[in-house]
Parts: structure tokens; C-alpha cells; sequence
């Protein structure tokens, strides 16, 4: 299965909403509870906000076979890349499409920026994988805002 990444059009808000609600049941419910899965998907997966990223040029989609695949979020706060979201649909995880998604973001936004940096949930045992296989290092950890596990920090240094 082939995967493009491209930027999210306004075309795609259902579809960037959808991965959230397709990921983060799986993914958070075991860690933190259903209530922190429902506060977060209405909080940071809502229809609105989406749209006013999107609008704002700071998400990208991965595609395989026409269909929204992934999401990737960020933002650039002088010379660092913030890396919000970066979710791949159950069924398209392993494709390879989390991968393409990073390496967007770091060839795209991060092509002129000193770092990427993002935080993922203590107990994401997957994630943390996948970022330090990727050269992310832990900085440090803070209190999660919605009350869950910890936030876990890390970066990707870009310029040598």
C-alpha cells in the first residue's frame, strides 16, 4: 500500500476528525480513563479547531488509496517545530504512514527550524518507541492539562 502525505485541505476536516476518534479510544483509554478520551476528543478533535488549523496551513494527511490515513499538527515558535498530533488509523499503522507523516514534517517545517520537539503520555509505550526510533531523546516530563499520566517530552535535534 502506497502512502502520500500532502497538506490538509478544509475538504478534510471530517476526515482529520475521524483519525482522532479512531485512535484515541485504543490509544488513551487504557492509560487515562474514558472521560480524560471524551474531554480530549471534544477539546483538541473538534470540528472547529480543526478547521482553524487546517486553515492555517499546520496539518498534513497521509493517504493510501484516496482515504485520510493519518494526521500530522504543528506549529513554529521561532526555531523549533512543534509537533502537536501525529496519529495513523489502526488499520494503517505498520503501512508506514507514521513514518511518512514525521519525515513531512521534518523536510517541510522543519527544514529550516533547529529542532522539532513534542510530548507524548507516559504509558504510550508505542509512541515513545516509534519517536525514539525516529532520534528523539527525552527532555522532560510536566503534568498533563486534562489531569491524565504525565506528558512526556522530547526532541529531535535538526542542525548539527
Amino acid at each position: 500500500m502506497s502512502v502520500h502525505v500532502r497538506p490538509a485541505t478544509p475538504a478534510d476536516v471530517d476526515a482529520v476528525v475521524a483519525v482522532g476518534h479512531a485512535t484515541w479510544p485504543a490509544t488513551y483509554t487504557p492509560i487515562a480513563g474514558e472521560e480524560y478520551v471524551r474531554r480530549g476528543l471534544a477539546e483538541w478533535w473538534s470540528p472547529e479547531g480543526t478547521a482553524r488549523a487546517i486553515t492555517a496551513g499546520r496539518v498534513l494527511v497521509s493517504e493510501s488509496g484516496g482515504q485520510v490515513t493519518g494526521v500530522a499538527t504543528y506549529s513554529i515558535d521561532g526555531d523549533v517545530v512543534d509537533l502537536w498530533k501525529l496519529y495513523v488509523v489502526p488499520e494503517a499503522q505498520g503501512t508506514g504512514a507514521g513514518a511518512a507523516l514525521l519525515d513531512a514534517v521534518v523536510t517541510g517545517p522543519g527544514a529550516g527550524a533547529g529542532e522539532i520537539r513534542l510530548a507524548h503520555m507516559a504509558g504510550n509505550d508505542r509512541a515513545r518507541a516509534f519517536y525514539e526510533r525516529h532520534g528523539f531523546t527525552e527532555t522532560h516530563r510536566s503534568a498533563d492539562e486534562l489531569g491524565g499520566p504525565d506528558s512526556v517530552w522530547m526532541r529531535l535535534p535538526l542542525r548539527k
